[in-house]
């Protein structure tokens, strides 16, 4: 009887469900295709982040869903593309300090999809898909899926002291006191002014206690950062001593974060049980010049944009004994990451609307080529330009963020993007057929979109 017992208990345990992963979103803020010497920047001293990609999987060709924070983030969040949420807007583009618009309730955000399925979720960093503030609770991450919140509720410039000096000076000069940042922990404002030099090394203290605090369950930890968006900061330990100047500063303290974040996943036994995916939300500011702005490398233009420089970006899968180091070229976006993790959980993403993310996990776990087929670049509203295979299309071009000449091309302009990613050779009157190719399926991608009245006009007038 006794050796019946156990072999029902073995026979029980073995049918167990397996341990759910846990995932790690680190999102930086503002980052250039060309700012970590793991994608060929020289000056660049990251050894956190060229270590996941030693280790990991790291992805050439991999695009923010937007050019700009608030709709990029959106489409993380959502799986779907910002203009279907009302996330996109041509003229604000981005939700503001006095915004009352921001993530409709009807969305269904991955933290969402993750906690129905057993995960605890928590978010560190940036927000910015809603203020909390004039009595508007329902924008709050609390109010979409997570369940623990330390961070700001916008970018960091959003707020700046009454009769600090000129923008455009201001974002050089360092002076936290110029900005009033207010740092949030779940629903309690900690401090309205924060330190922004201490943001960074906080974030960290907070992910590690966060894992720590749920290393025995399965977990999702989105970890947006402030930086590099301007202005920038780094604690007195980085600060000077980069050759790169205040940026290359802030980069070697993100650099920290991220071996925190994998420290904190090692010594909390968790590390091989967790896939983190280090990307960006758009490209690197280049409005702002070499000394606070980033670099999108051998790419054109940038933040703003929806040439490659705008919306192609660092992209890493991290997952050690699951994801086989290497590099790819397979083209991947972060919309697909909904659609991933949603699988790798065993959790059940929303059938009742479109969604527009592929899964990656055959890429990521079998090194099997995923086909994500067309992938459209939005500008606000407007669907400036679209990618198929190894070709590119521009209907609408216009420069990176404050330039406001968007040229309409009854011609589109045609690019080979496995042969010329800095888009310098136009080629649509050799290939015609491609062009229309492309044209039809854009086409056909247009009839399936429904625009949603966008939340990000909505502003409280003062």
């Amino acid at each position: 009887m006794r050796l019946l017992c156990l072999l029902a208990s073995a026979l029980l345990m073995g049918a167990a469900e397996p341990t759910k992963p846990n995932f790690v979103f680190v999102l930086i803020d503002d980052m250039g295709w060309g700012d970590f010497s793991c994608f060929g920047n020289q000056e660049a001293k990251t050894p956190n982040i060229d270590r996941l990609a030693a280790e990991g999987l790291r992805f050439t060709q991999f695009y923010s869903a937007a050019e700009v924070c608030t709709p990029s983030r959106a489409a993380l969040m959502t799986g779907r593309y910002p203009v279907r949420s009302g996330m996109a807007h041509n003229q604000f583009r981005v939700l503001r300090a006095i915004s009352t618009g921001g993530l409709p309730a009807s969305e269904v955000t991955l933290a969402e999809t993750l906690k129905s399925a057993g995960y605890a979720t928590g978010i560190i960093g940036k927000w910015h898909l809603g203020v909390w503030a004039n009595n508007l609770p329902q924008h709050h991450p609390l109010d979409h899926g997570f369940d623990f919140h330390f961070g700001l509720m916008h970018s960091n410039d959003m707020n700046p002291t009454p009769g600090n000096p000129p923008k455009a000076n201001s974002l050089v000069a360092q002076d936290p006191a110029w900005w009033n940042a207010a740092l949030y922990r779940g629903r309690e404002l900690l401090e309205p002014r924060t330190d922004q030099t201490q943001l960074t090394k906080r974030y960290a203290e907070e992910a590690a206690k966060f894992i720590g605090a749920n290393k025995d369950k399965p977990f999702f930890l989105y970890l947006p950062h402030t930086f590099p968006h301007t202005p920038l900061f780094a604690s007195e330990r980085f600060k000077g001593q980069s050759p790169r100047g205040i940026y290359g500063d802030v980069l070697a303290e993100l650099d920290w974060n991220v071996g925190e974040v994998l420290k904190a996943l090692k010594s909390n036994g968790v590390a091989d049980n967790t896939l983190v995916f280090f990307t960006s939300d758009n490209g690197p500011w280049t409005l702002m010049g070499t000394e606070t702005g980033g670099s999108a490398g051998l790419l054109k233009d940038g933040k703003g944009s929806t040439w490659e420089g705008g919306m192609r970006v660092p992209g890493i899968a991290w997952w050690p004994g699951k994801i086989k180091p290497g590099v790819t070229d397979n083209v991947a976006t972060m919309l697909d990451l909904y659609p991933t993790v949603a699988k790798l959980a065993g959790a059940k993403a929303p059938t009742d609307r479109p969604m527009d993310g592929t899964d990656l996990s055959a890429l990521l776990l079998e090194e099997r080529a995923v086909d994500r087929g067309l992938f459209c670049y939005y500008r606000g509203e407007r669907l400036f330009a679209a990618r198929l295979g190894d070709w590119k299309i521009h209907f609408i071009t216009q420069g990176s963020y404050g330039d406001p000449k968007a040229v309409t091309h009854e011609q589109p302009l045609l690019f080979n993007l496995a042969r010329d990613p800095a888009e310098a050779l136009e080629v649509s009157a050799q290939y015609p057929d491609v062009v229309r190719r492309l044209t039809e399926a854009v086409a056909e991608h247009r009839q399936g979109v429904v625009p949603v009245r966008s939340q990000l006009i909505d502003v409280v007038t003062k």
